[in-house]
């Protein structure tokens, strides 16, 4: 029901001070299942697991044992497949129930490390196995992980990515170490609706398959969309998800006031939530409407979509003095800029723009040192410097940069 989700705008600056020029606010708007679903729907679920040559000791050992772990959390109702992939490929575990978690970790255990990097070749096999199972009534989700580059078949790989997502098949992507091509696992995430993630030492990948697990268990609403309609003077510059991982949305202009984003799934619980900068052109004194806020969802285990409406309003006053900023609104937009410079200098680094990059990196560190995360803002520093002087970014202060500042929001628990 409407009622088990609730949707919560808060601005950035409220009241507004009358200005006789456009302003910018911000705006937060929340989606937030506060009630468990009436029913749970079983996982269908598939790891898609490296096993090529650079896999071997600890990484392998400690991919084993979370994939192990990951089946003593799935439910005897739940569907469990697994497929490793090297330079070839091997159906480990086909699609079946995970009532036998005995056999069925003893089948992971045999895993060895062989072979190349073929990505495609898993994500097939994944795909054909997820496919036995795909209902409505089911919770489709592909895990990925691998430590390398993929070498031809990058296009083909964002292919079947392209039809999990028509699928409704939701993909977690994940990198380990520091050689595998950042840019084609958040495309894979993105194409599917998923997530993609750094993963900088192999004790952590249990945490992230425990996660993975738990937030599909956790699904309350499924194929949640958010639509902004804003009244004919006010203008939307940028959209960004600011919870549970910071992304430019991208989102998609409707008409000329409305825009539309896509939250996907949430899970009881959690908040997936975005921020809008509007532009606002000059009112009178008074309380009025800038925009109405409209969530559809699929609830868990019902088969007809609900609606819920919220009008959105902002009062303007002349008392300079009564304009007040809300902190957690304000530290939110802090964050999704750190992540913006961030992202910037990353990109006009690889463009060979080097001044633009060291100035955004700087700035960035800036953000990030009065955000309290200074590790984050040292790193941030000295690529910086190394970039002054000449010298290139490594790819693991590269990798380390993008995605912990996407987490700047929500970090993972270790």
């Amino acid at each position: 029901m409407a009622d088990s989700v609730k949707l919560v705008c808060t601005w950035g600056r409220a009241p507004l001070v009358i200005s006789a020029t456009p302003q910018v606010n911000y705006l937060l708007v929340e989606a937030h299942p506060v009630a468990p679903p009436t029913t749970t729907a079983p996982l269908n679920f598939c790891m898609v697991l490296d096993r090529s040559g650079s896999m071997q000791g600890a990484k392998l050992a400690s991919m084993k044992a979370a994939a192990q772990r990951a089946v003593d959390t799935l439910t005897p109702q739940d569907i469990v497949s697994l497929v490793i992939f090297d330079d070839t490929v091997k159906v480990v575990v086909p699609a079946t129930p995970a009532g036998d978690k005995t056999a069925l970790k003893a089948q992971i255990d045999t895993i060895e490390e062989a072979g190349g990097t073929a990505m495609s070749l898993g994500l097939q096999a994944g795909q054909a196995e997820l496919q036995k199972h795909l209902a409505p009534d089911t919770i489709a989700r592909m895990l990925v992980l691998t430590d390398g580059q993929t070498w031809g078949d990058e296009e083909t790989c964002r292919a079947i990515a392209r039809s999990l997502g028509a699928a409704g098949v939701r993909m977690t992507a994940l990198g380990l170490g520091s050689e595998w091509n950042e840019q084609l696992l958040d495309d894979l995430a993105e194409l599917t609706g998923g997530t993609s993630d750094y993963i900088a030492d192999p004790q952590q990948i249990d945490s992230f398959f425990q996660r993975a697990v738990q937030e599909a268990q956790g699904t309350a609403i499924r194929q949640v969309r958010l639509m902004l309609r804003m009244v004919r003077d006010v203008t939307p510059r940028a959209v960004y998800r600011a919870t549970p991982t910071i992304a430019n949305l991208g989102y998609q202009p409707i008409g000329q006031n409305e825009v539309q984003v896509t939250f996907g799934d949430i899970a009881y619980n959690a908040t997936s939530s975005v921020v809008l900068d509007l532009l606002i052109q000059p009112r009178a004194v008074g309380s009025f409407r800038i925009a109405q806020a409209e969530l559809r969802f699929m609830p868990v285990g019902q088969a007809t979509e609900q609606t819920l409406k919220q009008d959105i309003l902002l009062d303007f006053t002349t008392d300079a003095q009564a304009g007040t900023y809300d902190p957690r609104v304000m530290n939110l937009v802090e964050k999704v800029t750190a992540f913006k410079l961030q992202t910037r200098a990353l990109a006009e680094a690889e463009a060979g723009n080097l001044s633009g990059a060291t100035q955004k990196l700087r700035a960035a560190a800036t953000r990030l040192l009065d955000l309290g995360e200074l590790d984050l803002a040292d790193k941030a520093q000295q690529q910086a410097d190394q970039l002054e002087q000449g010298a290139g970014l490594s790819a693991e202060t590269q990798k380390e940069l993008r995605y912990a500042t996407r987490r700047l929001t929500q970090k993972l628990e270790e």
